[in-house]
């Protein structure tokens, strides 16, 4: 399976078998999607998906299938995810990510060298992509200008969930793609700010005290309140479920947020940023 950076994955063939198997398995239990999700503690849209073979399955369906399907279906359902994992490999580590983004109720992110996916606007989008290398063509940026822009809706789709945004001061004045794409970008945070389950935080640029040394990094905390941390780099992830690993993670996001400026205090800096332009 070949996919890209905060992309809608292509799907592989064992994806995609593998939801096949999943809906037969349900349909022959006579549950719609929307009977089956609450079930197995997943939401529709999500159960959705890994039967289209668009989200990789978490390991935990399987038990909570047997659950509510009985053991058979469960092993024919566990030989079908045994076969998928030796196949799909590395990237899976995306695929996972985004359907736990998808189901997690408190998302933290602390980026360094880019805005945060959720939070760029369409022409910021484009002038990331139109720098990558290798170089890509116009109609894959058009792909993954569309699959950027469809996975923003978490931030309106998933009211109840919280989303924490810490971005270095730094990436706001670097003007990437131009005054025009900055005033678009600085309007489209303050934006985003003004959502209730949005809080953003710029950290400073001189800043002594800084725990951010280790890079990028996003957490989010499940529905059964566990946590589970996700770095990525040049086209490569790691999805991070060792819990001293993810404690760790934890807590130098706090004190990350103990230095960056407060959402309000980041409101202003915005403001003032916007009027200079």
């Amino acid at each position: 399976m070949r996919m890209t950076k905060d992309s809608e994955p292509e799907t592989s063939e064992s994806l995609k078998t593998f939801g096949a198997v999943l809906k037969a398995l349900r349909d022959e239990a006579g549950l719609t999607q929307e009977q089956f999700a609450p079930r197995v503690r997943y939401s529709a849209t999500y159960v959705a998906k890994m039967e289209q073979g668009r989200r990789f399955p978490p390991k935990e369906l399987i038990p909570r299938t047997e659950e509510v399907l009985g053991a058979p279906a469960a092993r024919v359902l566990g030989a079908a995810y045994r076969t998928l994992t030796r196949k799909v490999g590395l990237a899976s580590w995306f695929l996972r990510w985004a359907g736990i983004e998808e189901e997690a109720v408190s998302l933290l992110t602390y980026e360094c060298a880019v805005i945060p996916g959720l939070l760029q606007p369409e022409p910021y989008i484009r002038a990331v992509f139109e720098r990558r290398i290798p170089h890509i063509s116009p109609k894959q940026l058009e792909q993954q200008v569309i699959a950027r822009l469809a996975r923003q809706r978490l931030l309106k789709e998933r009211p109840n969930a919280s989303f924490c945004f810490i971005v270095e001061q730094a990436l706001l004045g670097r003007d990437l793609g131009g005054p025009a794409v900055t005033r678009v970008l600085l309007d489209n945070l303050l934006e985003q700010q003004r959502l209730w389950n949005v809080e953003i935080q710029v950290m400073p640029t001189r800043q002594e005290d800084h725990f951010g040394s280790d890079g990028p990094m996003r957490l989010a905390e499940t529905e059964d309140n566990r946590w589970v941390g996700y770095v990525e780099a040049h086209d490569t992830s790691v999805l991070v479920t060792d819990p001293k690993a993810v404690s760790a993670m934890v807590q130098r996001y706090g004190k990350l947020r103990s230095q960056a400026l407060s959402p309000q205090d980041t409101t202003s800096l915005l403001e003032q940023m916007r009027g200079a332009l």
